[in-house]
């Protein structure tokens, strides 16, 4: 009967993470096809609106490191009850916002939380899952990253069009209830490891993180906060490797297969949330669609990524996981290479439908095997700080991807011309990856 009831926990668990997961991912999504209807609704200008998603990304990619390590320290279980509280929270204070002061603090508020969550969630995968298992529960996680992206397009559209788009931060607060009781019920708390918080390192990291996310997105001193970004990560960096208890530990960079999952996640990123924001654009600038519309005209992609995610777990026993990652790569590079070719006499389905398939064909089997590798060879006591850098490089390469993309067609007023480029710029980040997974991840995979 206890044997019964642990195999009840352990099958749980994965549910309550991918859900978890998705919850932060669909809030993403929301904001980038519900923009127009916000700006309509709280009398946003081009500013206001675009701190609606910087608010949110200041506070997740600052506090990512500081939310893996404290699941290290103070437990798991407790701090993803204090993430999901923290989360709900702040959904509904976006979702009852009524001037762009409201929205904006809500949105950072609401970044907080996804910045314990995400790591913490990963972290708990760890915990219960190993071998096989594990290998399922890091293929269904790296799907929903990508699946979660596509769907949350979907219902933006859907809510951006019908109802409102408050509805997708509502609906947050009794799923985050629902989550607190069944990971109550369900996930087991671990010996957290001895230690203290790390305090020198969290500030100068959060500080150094901030601002670099800043010098990014901000719309003024961005050369400044850069400045302050690179001091502060130094000084962090120094500090971690002096001290007992750090909160990044540097060895988790000395491992060859990590860091190349870490570079590769980070550029690949970076070429995929470009083009899940700007397609969307695309589509309702030269093609007239509405929100909804551009939404349902993701299925081919999401799709594309749900069947062959699901083929993870069986191709890695055939192939390993670094040999399906660079298949992933190289097919996800020849679907990029095929936006890249977009012009004035595309249709969608030629254009952007066939390209999103291959696309999600190779997004699929490279994003799990790319969170594998990112969180290999890691003890207990790390698996929070892996956890961290993973989400940490998902977030911050996302950032930087898509404003590097973003200002190379600053000046090109022209739609299609500016997607071509910017589809371009993407493709070179994905080989990029390819080039990360060929020469560090593999290599080592073979040792």
């Amino acid at each position: 009967m206890e044997s019964t009831n642990s195999k009840i926990k352990i099958d749980m668990v994965l549910p309550i993470i991918l859900l978890s997961y998705f919850m932060i991912l669909l809030d993403n999504s929301i904001i980038f096809t519900g923009t127009v209807k916000i700006a309509q609704d709280l009398n946003l200008n081009q500013s206001q609106l675009s701190w609606v998603s910087n608010a949110y990304s200041l506070t997740f990619g600052g506090l990512l490191l500081f939310g893996g390590r404290s699941g290290d320290i103070f437990g798991r279980k407790r701090m993803y009850h204090i993430g999901l509280i923290i989360f709900a929270l702040g959904s509904l204070f976006v979702g009852l916002s009524g001037s762009s002061l409201s929205i904006i603090l809500a949105r950072a508020f609401q970044g907080i939380g996804s910045s314990i969550l995400a790591p913490t969630t990963l972290a708990i995968l760890m915990d219960n899952y190993q071998g096989e298992a594990r290998t399922k529960a890091v293929a269904a996680y790296g799907a929903t990253a990508g699946v979660g992206a596509s769907v949350g397009l979907v219902i933006g559209g859907i809510l951006a069009s019908i109802f409102s788009w408050r509805d997708g931060f509502f609906i947050n607060v009794p799923i985050s209830i629902l989550m607190f009781l069944l990971s109550a019920r369900f996930i087991e708390e671990r010996e957290s490891i001895e230690g203290k918080v790390d305090i020198f390192g969290a500030v100068s990291s959060v500080i150094g993180m901030i601002a670099l996310v800043y010098s990014i997105v901000g719309e003024a001193y961005n050369l400044l906060a850069l400045f302050v970004a690179i001091i502060f990560l130094c000084i962090f960096i120094r500090h971690e490797a002096k001290t007992t208890s750090p909160m990044m530990p540097l060895s988790l960079f000395t491992d060859r297969e990590r860091l190349g999952a870490y570079i590769g996640r980070f550029t690949y990123l970076g070429a995929m949330l470009s083009l899940w924001f700007l397609t969307p654009q695309l589509m309702q600038k030269h093609f007239n669609y509405t929100p909804l519309m551009a939404g349902i005209a993701f299925f081919p992609l999401t799709i594309a990524i749900f069947v062959s995610s699901m083929q993870v777990s069986r191709l890695t026993k055939l192939w390993g996981n670094a040999k399906l990652m660079v298949i992933g790569l190289i097919i996800t590079v020849l679907g990029m290479g095929g936006l890249a070719l977009f012009n004035i006499n595309s249709n969608y389905w030629i254009g952007i439908a066939i390209p999103m398939i291959i696309m999600g064909i190779g997004q699929g089997f490279a994003l799990s095997p790319l969170t594998a590798s990112g969180i290999k060879n890691t003890s207990e006591d790390n698996a929070g700080a892996a956890s961290g850098v993973v989400n940490m490089v998902h977030q911050i390469g996302g950032s930087i991807g898509l404003s590097l993309i973003i200002a190379l067609t600053s000046n090109i007023q022209n739609v299609v011309s500016a997607y071509q480029i910017q589809m371009i710029g993407a493709f070179i980040l994905t080989i990029m990856s390819l080039i990360a997974a060929l020469l560090l991840i593999l290599p080592a995979a073979k040792k």
